[in-house]
């Protein structure tokens, strides 16, 4: 057996706070996400020989369509998260609510909204809609250009 693997790349805009940090990620700050997708599926594939399925399937030779990758992690993340405000929800009430009022997109989470805690909340939404035979291989979640967290599953 042989685990193929594909990874599509997404990147979204976000802001968090990090309520009770001891420093400057106690602010409101934002950052340029990228995340890094992969998702992977068991074959019974000799070296040499290829994924194949119906001739006239459309998607003959495909581990897991691309297009349909993207459309998953877009509804389940980034159309959630991009361009919000991430916040534990046991933020302040005076400053939840003056965000409220002034209409702002903010998301409350059940945990500090750190990078380790934003993968593993993304890879349990993930794990919920890949079909059947597609398994969650890896996330990585870039918070800078220099820093990032990986989530891998050990299946």
């Amino acid at each position: 057996m042989a685990k193929l693997s594909i990874t599509k790349i997404f990147t979204f805009e976000a802001a968090h706070i990090l309520k009770g940090y001891d420093g400057l990620c106690a602010n409101i700050h934002g950052h340029s996400y990228r995340l890094e997708v992969s998702v992977s599926a068991l074959h019974s594939v000799e070296p040499g020989s290829f994924l194949q399925s119906h001739e006239n399937d459309p998607k003959n030779g495909m581990l897991f369509d691309f297009s349909e990758l993207k459309k998953l992690v877009n509804q389940t993340i980034i159309e959630p998260f991009d361009h919000s405000l991430i916040l534990n929800r046991n933020i302040d009430n005076d400053l939840s609510e003056a965000l409220q009022k002034n209409a702002l997109r903010v998301i409350y989470v059940p945990y500090q909204p750190t990078s380790e805690n934003l993968l593993l909340d993304f890879a349990g939404r993930l794990q919920k809609v890949l079909p059947q035979g597609i398994s969650l291989k890896k996330l990585r979640l870039y918070e800078t250009s220099t820093s990032y967290t990986d989530y891998e599953s050990e299946s």
